[in-house]
């Protein structure tokens, strides 16, 4: 049972090292508004929504005033649209119309984000599935709130080549007619290797078909306040570091706790998991590098990186699984680089390079997330990129994604702004060396023999 004692502890947390709830997020099931007629489907959407997710906002607000916890994020994710519209669905167009859809839901509930724009193709793509992923440029300029996601792969089936190399070409395509936003459409587009049911975090969340009809999933975060305990530890060997990291992680996590029942309770919507992962924001004190520095690092990227991120990532999941009994979601260490100020700084003095962050992502949660790339770089080599990243998911049995933005008319040595929560980036240099032929030899690559545990 959590109790208010354990809120008001947490309360320097939140005042002086920026503890947040970084989302609560409704799953919502679309499957039963299937239909032949895209304007039916549509309609069955738009009413399945926004009734399920119609006191959503207000929720969050007032769990904020009772307890003094902000709730940045009020989100939504829905069952993946390259299912439900597969009857309706004759051309990218009506994938388009479903978008608008989504987003007119979004703009009336007044929610953040609305994520299930999205295609399971990790073994193959039925004609629906590559209308969506082919749509996905045009709903990424139309729409201001929904999130897109592509899983290409995972260790039970392989990697889906043809849809990496497709992948490629089409986040060129949403970078070119998003360049007036400075290509903004591809931060809302992630591509996946053994994406879960149950993320609430964007762009990657949607509601897997295995999950109840809704759910209530709540992401927190806190890297401020890991960063405090580990600063607390100089001097320290690797024991007590681990043992003070997962104690704080702990705490956290039961902060997310309180806040998932109460919104369970007062929507009357079941609790599905909490997602512990250290989301950071460009906010100062707010960052998984800083976290990484305290450790003894002179800066990310240095020798030492990938194991400090190790230590993070694992102690974080330890006091996650401790604190409550459904964690899930991703749950360990983000590492966008646009999104944390640490890791921005890290870039501009030269410390961490694309392949530096590729080595970090095999150690902790999600994957190469937000990185800005120039807007010359071809279709292939994107396509490289994802396949190296989902490789590393397959092999290694564990969740990675891209989400890379190649900044139409930007080159190394510009930035670029995306605002808010999704801060701003220095543009990244690129191993140009042509991976053309192998991208385009498609077909499948076989799961790896450590799959095969039936």
């Amino acid at each position: 049972m959590i109790n208010l004692f354990e809120v008001t502890e947490t309360n320097k947390m939140i005042e002086q090292e920026n503890l947040d709830v970084r989302t609560i997020t409704i799953g919502i099931s679309l499957l039963d508004c299937m239909d032949h007629d895209i304007d039916v489907l549509c309609q069955n959407i738009y009413k399945k929504i926004t009734s399920v997710a119609k006191d959503l906002v207000k929720t969050g607000e007032e769990i904020e005033r009772k307890y003094g916890i902000p709730i940045v994020n009020k989100r939504i994710s829905i069952t993946p649209i390259g299912f439900v519209g597969a009857n309706a669905c004759k051309s990218p167009k009506d994938f388009v119309k479903i978008a608008k859809t989504l987003d007119q839901c979004a703009h009336e509930l007044k929610v953040n984000f609305i994520g299930g724009y999205s295609a399971i193709v990790s073994k193959g793509m039925t004609n629906a599935e590559k209308m969506l992923i082919e749509s996905i440029p045009e709903a990424m300029k139309v729409t201001q709130n929904v999130c897109s996601s592509v899983n290409v792969g995972s260790t039970k089936t392989g990697i889906n080549m043809d849809a990496v190399k497709m992948l490629g070409k089409i986040i060129k395509d949403t970078a070119e007619i998003t360049k007036e936003d400075d290509s903004i459409g591809c931060a809302k587009l992630v591509v996946l290797c053994n994406a879960p049911d149950d993320n609430p975090f964007m762009a990657g969340a949607f509601h897997g078909v295995s999950e109840a009809n809704c759910i209530i999933n709540v992401g927190v975060s806190g890297p401020g306040v890991v960063k405090n305990a580990i600063n607390k530890c100089n001097g320290k060997d690797f024991g007590e570091l681990c043992e003070t990291i997962k104690k704080t992680a702990f705490k956290i996590t039961r902060v997310g706790q309180l806040v998932a029942q109460e919104a369970s309770k007062m929507l009357n919507i079941p609790f599905g998991i909490i997602d512990l992962s250290l989301a950071p924001t460009p906010a100062v004190g707010d960052s998984i590098a800083d976290c990484l520095e305290g450790m003894g690092l002179v800066s990310v990227g240095a020798p030492g990186t990938t194991a400090a991120l190790a230590i993070l990532n694992d102690q974080v999941k330890k006091g996650g699984v401790m604190a409550s009994s459904y964690v899930g979601g991703l749950s360990g260490a983000f590492i966008p680089v646009s999104e944390d100020q640490g890791m921005i700084n890290a870039v501009e003095r030269g410390a961490l390079t694309l392949e530096k962050l590729e080595a970090m992502t095999c150690v902790c949660s999600v994957g190469l997330d937000m990185i800005a790339i120039p807007g010359k770089t071809s279709a292939t080599t994107i396509s490289g990129i994802i396949a190296d990243e989902m490789a590393i998911g397959m092999i290694n049995q564990k969740t990675t994604a891209v989400r890379i933005i190649p900044v139409a008319g930007k080159d190394v040595g510009d930035t670029v702004e995306f605002g808010g929560l999704l801060g701003y980036a220095p543009i990244m240099p690129v191993n140009n060396f042509d991976c053309s032929e192998f991208i385009n030899r498609g077909g499948r690559i076989p799961a790896p023999i450590h799959s095969f545990k039936n």
